[in-house]
């Protein structure tokens, strides 16, 4: 028995507005999370397994 194909919601109005907002300052933030502590400790970790080809 076949189903029902749903249509796609598509904002408009003041929801538009407000979600490009909310995606422009979300794309401002992306990016800002320092990772360094974390890449060190996965490369301690790969070290100590004798992963040579890690860089």
């Amino acid at each position: 028995m076949a189903l029902a194909i749903a249509s796609v919601p598509i904002l408009t109005g003041e929801a538009s507005d407000r979600f490009d907002l909310m995606m422009e300052e979300s794309e401002k933030r992306r990016g800002s999370i320092d990772f360094s502590k974390q890449i060190e400790q996965a490369r301690d970790i790969l070290s100590k397994a004798d992963f040579r080809e890690y860089k």
